[in-house]
């Protein structure tokens, strides 16, 4: 339960040592000046129960507590121990010298019980507070992502679909612990019988013996009936134990899928490509260029979507603040069709964007932009006056491939200019893009003086982001999933 709510009281004599020992000028008394953490104890009200339980420590001392472990990159109890003999820390948490710190242990328990929306909420609370004060404007949001790796082992797919058998029959024990003795026998039985197989022919085993026992622990799910809340340890184990099976089923099912799971102990993260590949999560930030405030964040997956993240991260500052942001600067992953249309949509987030264009391919053949399109007739026609009606989608469905016959284009005069030699099956192939308006539109505007003045305030950015990882180095490989690394 909380505590009565009192305002810290500093005696004459802590504050003639404040006074004598840290400057006027001194960083964290212009944070205490500049940001009322007082207002946020409210929300971090609402984790704990206003009357049972032990008394808790107070809340705006332990986010205090987590501010100067961010901004000193110092650990739970390091954090403690400085505070206890440095005077500055003492100022910043208005702890008297003679008050003694909380145990390093409840800075654990008090992110966990803040949790990731809570924390996202008085994130969203503090940009508002600096908007207040005048520090963010609308003119420019800079968008870019750094990866975080998670610290898992990252196990084989045997390997994996075997722990994930391990984890549902230790959780279905306590319900049928004879059918849980027969299936680890059988479990036996595979891994002995297929040890001089191929590992793929060893795999099609295991996954079979998964599914065989998803199917059983569904109807023991279903006869122990409907989850109670709250859920009994046991019961919510099965059911979490059950769900994760269920996804690496459906991976298996779609072996070329780029959204397999790759770890029980971390069901959140995954592979992707950031530079180079990697295993863990991005984290995605927009920051206001004039005051070099992050206005938002997300966490994605490693193989996130960071261009649809910048429509989420602009419409959330704009729906919390009420604000309208003007530009948007992000980098080649928006060079994309369907989001520059719905960037630049006037009923929408009607943003101006720059995004650096994707170099095209050198080609021989005539280009889009060389031939004349009468969609009305769906004829194509191209500088040597050859017409086609012969079009299909491309293999990527992002656009209409145009097929001109081979023997119009043996004939036509500009052939030397178009090809250097004639296909087999067919004659000059255009593909017109689904998005060719917008992209035309993009490397127009990557020519203009606006472009190239915007596109040298980006680095600020990748300087911030630089500065998030030194901060942080070390600690995000201690959390996994989305929500602790968020927060």
């Amino acid at each position: 339960m909380l505590k009565p709510t009192s305002a810290p009281t500093l005696s004459d004599h802590d504050h003639q040592v404040f006074d004598a020992l840290v400057p006027a000028d001194h960083y964290l008394r212009q944070v205490l000046q500049v940001v009322d953490v007082e207002r946020y104890r409210e929300t971090m009200a609402a984790c704990s129960h206003p009357t049972e339980g032990r008394p808790a420590a107070d809340p705006v001392l332990l986010l205090k507590l987590g501010f100067l472990q961010t901004q000193y990159r110092l650990s739970d109890r390091e954090v403690c121990t400085q505070a206890q003999v440095k005077v500055a820390f003492r100022l910043f948490l208005q702890m008297g010298l003679a008050e003694s710190l909380p145990h390093p242990s409840l800075l654990t328990v008090f992110r966990a019980r803040l949790g990731a929306d809570i924390d996202a909420q008085i994130f969203d609370r503090v940009v508002a507070q600096a908007r207040t004060a005048g520090l963010g404007q609308d003119r420019l949001r800079l968008k870019d992502a750094t990866h975080s790796i998670a610290t898992i082992a990252v196990p084989s797919t045997i390997r994996l679909v075997a722990q994930t058998r391990q984890c549902l029959l230790d959780a279905a024990e306590p319900f049928a612990p004879e059918r849980v003795a027969a299936e680890w026998a059988h479990a036996v039985a595979i891994r002995t019988g297929t040890s001089d197989l191929s590992d793929a022919e060893r795999l099609l085993q295991r996954v079979t013996h998964l599914r065989q026992i998803v199917d059983w622990a569904e109807q023991v799910h279903a006869e122990l009936g409907p989850l109670p809340e709250p859920a009994p340890t046991d019961r919510r184990a099965f059911a979490d134990a059950l769900a994760l099976a269920h996804m690496i089923l459906a991976d298996r099912d779609d072996s070329t899928g780029g959204d397999h799971m790759v770890s029980l102990h971390d069901p959140d993260a995954r592979r992707g490509k950031h530079g180079a590949f990697f295993t863990g999560y991005l984290l995605d930030v927009a920051m206001d260029t004039d005051s070099q405030i992050i206005t938002a964040l997300e966490v994605l997956s490693a193989n996130g979507d960071e261009a649809a993240d910048a429509t989420d991260l602009i419409r959330h500052e704009e729906t919390i603040h009420g604000n309208d942001v003007q530009t948007l600067s992000i980098d080649k992953a928006g060079f994309r069709g369907e989001r520059l249309r719905e960037w630049h949509d006037p009923d929408g987030l009607n943003l101006e964007v720059v995004v650096p264009p994707v170099r095209e391919k050198p080609t021989s053949s005539f280009m889009a932009e060389d031939v004349q399109h009468d969609a009305a007739q769906g004829t194509l026609t191209c500088p040597g006056e050859q017409t086609t009606t012969r079009r299909m989608r491309n293999h990527v469905d992002t656009g209409w491939k145009e097929s001109f016959r081979r023997s119009d284009c043996a004939t036509c005069g500009l052939f030397a200019q178009c090809l250097t030699r004639l296909p087999k099956a067919t004659g000059c192939q255009v593909v017109i893009n689904d998005d060719a308006v917008e992209y035309a539109a993009a490397r127009a505007f990557a020519t203009s003086e606006t472009y190239r003045r915007i596109r040298r305030e980006h680095p600020a950015i990748e300087r911030k982001l630089a500065d998030v990882v030194r901060r942080h180095a070390g600690r995000w490989a201690r959390y996994r999933g989305r929500a602790r690394v968020r927060i």
